[in-house]
């Protein structure tokens, strides 16, 4: 068995690769428009929705050479998100995987641009993938669409948090949005890869069932890390939901009992983990490392 750090360098090698052969080249027309999606996409992320396509799709038996377009198609909608979500109207930051935001570095109606076709290439790929029967990419673009849309998903959640700031939220409304900005992709990565697997049904929910409280637990250590760790340890600014008057677990619960919940949330995902009948050690293993995550 690899261990961790062996994986996730081959994720990040196979999906670098299928990401460098799906986005039109830097020089290629219009050469300011390619140059800052791949400023975004190239940034050095830690490509943990791929690595949740692998695990999921390698635990019902799908080979890599299968996995790899889809895993890429996550990274460009969780780069496009990105993208959109540092604009000025949303959080208006300066700092992304340590480097200017694309917005800062290209402009915003570039900016804009670059998210906007990185979603389309996304779609594009999985459409197109040879490695992928017709039912099969099908299936995998509706979980990647709902996963990232409305009215459950990343964009309702992005407006939803949104409409959250500087009003009064209780635990449930947090944890709702959570699921929906952050979760939802995750999941939908993690059953894209089951999909592609072959997972039965029963397989399935409950890999989206695993994924969905991953989902949340990544939001949880996110907001804990805002109040603990410095902008140089995050590669983005720090503190900004708290001058940002978001309603996040620690402004609610404070920190202990944030790492309180966290570590329930995780118990749940790997409970779910228990009733599926196939070696699930990778996707435990990347729930212990977002568990444990320091940036």
């Amino acid at each position: 068995m690899p261990t961790l750090d062996e994986v996730f360098d081959d994720v990040r090698r196979r999906t670098d690769e299928a990401l460098d052969r799906l986005v039109p080249a830097a020089g290629v027309a219009p050469t300011r428009l390619h140059e800052a999606i791949r400023w975004s996409l190239f940034a050095g992320g830690k490509r943990i929705r791929p690595a949740i396509v692998f695990a999921a799709g390698q635990t019902f038996g799908a080979a890599p050479e299968q996995l790899s377009t889809t895993a890429a198609a996550v990274e460009m909608i969780h780069t496009y998100s990105l993208i959109h979500d540092d604009l000025p109207p949303m959080d208006d930051d300066d700092l992304r995987r340590g480097k200017a935001t694309c917005h800062k570095q290209f402009g915003e109606a570039t900016a804009i641009l670059a998210g906007d076709v990185l979603q389309t290439l996304a779609f594009k790929a999985i459409a197109e993938d040879p490695a992928l029967s017709a039912d099969v990419r099908a299936a995998v673009i509706s979980a990647i669409a709902s996963g990232a849309g409305t009215p459950a998903g990343m964009v309702s959640g992005q407006q939803l948090d949104l409409e959250a700031e500087g009003r009064s939220m209780d635990i449930d409304s947090v944890e709702q949005i959570h699921r929906q900005k952050t979760g939802s992709l995750i999941s939908a990565a993690a059953a894209s890869g089951a999909i592609i697997g072959g997972a039965l049904a029963e397989e399935l929910a409950l890999t989206r069932k695993y994924a969905g409280n991953l989902g949340l637990l990544f939001q949880i250590t996110d907001d804990l890390l805002d109040v603990t760790q410095p902008t140089e340890s995050l590669g983005k600014t720090a503190g900004k939901d708290a001058s940002a008057k978001k309603a996040t677990y620690p402004s609610l619960l404070g920190v202990n009992e944030t790492r309180v919940l966290a570590a329930n949330v995780h118990s749940d995902a790997i409970a779910a983990l228990g009733a599926i009948n196939k070696d699930t050690e990778l996707l435990h293993l990347l729930a212990d490392l977002i568990l444990n995550r320091t940036r």
